[in-house]
């Protein structure tokens, strides 16, 4: 009986060092990185970890025989299962898997290269005659999802009133440049992006339409440089107060196809960006990432697929808090505001009305059916060309709101 109890714990003790090996090998793999290594030399110190607690516990598991023959038998085995699994493991840590086709240049396409450093795709739409001053510039959601197509094509329709149209890519999402290291993405970035931008325009002042994650954008810029906007729209607008929550969990989901378990890289991924960003994107780049990052969901009441777009994965999984001073800095303009809410939107009722309480003279407009569609382009045509709008003055939503309008 004892040797049966011992067996049971040494077995008990043996698994949970099995368990144990992948926690600490991911946590030497941090450790290493910390410490300013390189991807071989983390990747390598993590897999040494974890292939010696590993056969650790596996000779905790098998008993020892008492024949000499027996014990060589162990060995064998133990070795045997060890290299498998660390073969495997080795495979899955250091082997990325093959690029995606990188995607198709947009027509009309060009390339802003700003003093910031910044490479930036964008699109202008022409009217046939300029007749207004100040350029419309969309600002994209997501953060990090771009559609630099479907985005032209749909506000280019602006461009009937005599505006040029101006659509980007902010930085390290759709074809513009990418970051080495994720920690430089951030509001204050976007900001001093989108000044540049407008230097390099030419324009004394903007129209901004900010959608999502892109009217906290509008609302950081606006309240930076006040005198550089002529009229901003906030439509679907992203809370004011917090970013969205930390994101990188999906890493640990299916992958952006939708099938399939966490990947071991991913699982390192999730963890370098823990204690250095940086080393996670030396370690997998952006093509991979980007690949397997699942696709934004969109409203539970679109009946259609998932939003389109290119999601910058580095970009969409960067911390984004508003800077310090927005609000006030809010406060005291009169810049004309229109803040929209769709019948079926991602973001919360309640920072629809946050947007309209936080910058005097704002108006809310809400729209029914699903989605921002012509009704939303013909309510914007007539605010960018001062005619009236019809406005909601309610601070609650109109019954039969979408259930994500009422949060």
């Amino acid at each position: 009986m004892r040797v049966l109890a011992r067996w049971v714990v040494r077995l008990l003790t043996g698994l949970v060092v099995l368990a144990l090996a992948p926690v600490l090998g991911l946590a030497a793999l941090a450790g290493t990185a910390m410490l300013g290594t390189g991807p071989d030399v983390f990747t390598t110190a993590g897999l040494a970890v974890f292939g010696a607690v590993f056969f650790v516990g596996l000779l905790r598991c098998v008993p020892r025989p008492q024949a000499a023959w027996g014990r060589w038998v162990r060995a064998v085995a133990v070795l045997a299962v060890e290299a498998v699994v660390v073969w495997q493991v080795t495979a899955a840590l250091t082997h990325p898997p093959p690029p995606d086709a990188a995607p198709s240049r947009v027509s009309g396409q060009k390339e802003w290269r700003l003093d910031t450093g910044s490479r930036l795709a964008y699109v202008r739409v022409m009217p046939k005659r300029v007749t207004r001053a100040e350029p419309v510039v969309f600002l994209h959601g997501g953060p990090g999802r771009a559609d630099l197509a479907g985005d032209s094509a749909f506000y280019g329709g602006l461009a009937a009133d005599g505006s040029q149209v101006y659509v980007y890519d902010q930085l390290g999402a759709g074809r513009s440049a990418r970051l080495a290291d994720p920690r430089g993405y951030g509001l204050e970035r976007d900001t001093a992006d989108l000044e540049a931008a407008r230097q390099a325009i030419g324009a004394e002042r903007l129209v901004l339409i900010g959608h999502g994650h892109g009217a906290r954008l509008a609302a950081a810029y606006l309240a930076a440089h006040p005198d550089r906007v002529a009229r901003v729209v906030f439509a679907d607008p992203a809370s004011l107060d917090s970013p969205a929550a930390d994101r990188s969990a999906a890493l640990l989901g299916p992958a952006g196809t939708g099938a399939g378990p966490p990947s071991t890289r991913m699982l390192a991924v999730y963890t370098l960006l823990r204690v250095d960003p940086a080393a996670a994107h030396a370690f997998a780049g952006d093509d991979e990432l980007d690949a397997r990052l699942p696709r934004p969901a969109g409203p539970p009441c679109r009946a259609t697929s998932p939003p389109p777009g290119d999601l910058g994965g580095y970009a969409h999984l960067a911390a984004r808090p508003l800077p310090r001073g927005v609000r006030p800095g809010l406060a005291g303009l009169s810049v004309p505001a229109l803040v929209v809410k769709g019948g079926c939107d991602e973001q919360s009722w309640s920072s629809a009305v946050d947007y309209r309480g936080a910058l005097p003279g704002a108006r809310l407009v809400h729209l029914d059916g699903p989605g921002l569609g012509r009704p939303y382009l013909n309510v914007l045509r007539s605010f960018l060309t001062g005619k009236p709008v019809r406005e909601y003055a309610a601070d609650t939503p109109p019954p039969g709101a979408a259930p994500t309008a009422l949060s």
